[in-house]
């Protein structure tokens, strides 16, 4: 497909509140069907033109504005990758990019829901000594908090371990390390504590725009 470069060359006049409606609709049309043809000097544009709107309507959906540049930044890549569905006689760029964005809002706090209960979760197992039945979604949960007890110091690695893939109680891991009882609960309290924080934290997107 041959791609219009000129696509995107928007009227700048020397007197900015010179422009009108029309200017603006005009420049909104080129900017969407620039996109739809696969020029990313359009991409850039609609950025830059509604950028803010997005990151507005996440950060009051979200409460955080880290989550919110994500999420932004989600909006407009899925933008470019997605931009073959897009149909200007049907609607306007800045109401398509809404749609997406609450999409990706909804993942958003879907993902946060996640993390809370696996944290939770986590929590649990050093609570009874029953183990939770295997499943596609267990597996998930094994490999996200296998990567997460890793970042933390040793000890409060050991005592985790134990309790999430042994499936021991406190007062077993106590038995089997030789620890104290209250020092095998602080280790646990402040490995899930520092497990929590990091599994809060929205986790930064590759930008991988096609080209």
């Amino acid at each position: 497909m041959t791609v219009h470069r000129m696509t995107c060359h928007l009227a700048t006049p020397a007197e900015p509140h010179a422009r009108g409606p029309r200017d603006t609709a005009a420049d909104d049309d080129r900017i969407a069907r620039g996109l739809v043809q696969g020029d990313e000097r359009c991409l850039d544009a609609a950025y830059h033109r509604w950028g803010r709107l997005v990151h507005t309507l996440a950060a009051r959906a979200l409460g955080d504005p880290r989550e919110a540049e994500d999420v932004t930044q989600q909006v407009f890549v899925a933008a470019w990758r997605g931009r073959a569905n897009f149909r200007p006689d049907r609607g306007t760029l800045p109401a398509w990019l809404t749609g997406i964005t609450r999409r990706k809002i909804a993942d958003a706090l879907t993902a946060r829901t996640r993390r809370t209960e696996l944290t939770a979760a986590l929590g649990a197992t050093l609570e009874h000594t029953g183990g939770p039945p295997e499943g596609p979604e267990r597996i998930i949960d094994r490999l996200v908090v296998t990567e997460e007890l890793a970042r933390l110091p040793r000890v409060q690695r050991d005592v985790l371990e134990l309790a999430y893939f042994a499936d021991l109680t406190q007062t077993q891991i106590a038995d089997r390390t030789g620890m104290p009882l209250g020092t095998v609960k602080s280790h646990a309290r402040r490995g899930l504590q520092r497990m929590r924080h990091s599994l809060d934290r929205p986790r930064p997107q590759h930008d991988g725009r096609e080209r």
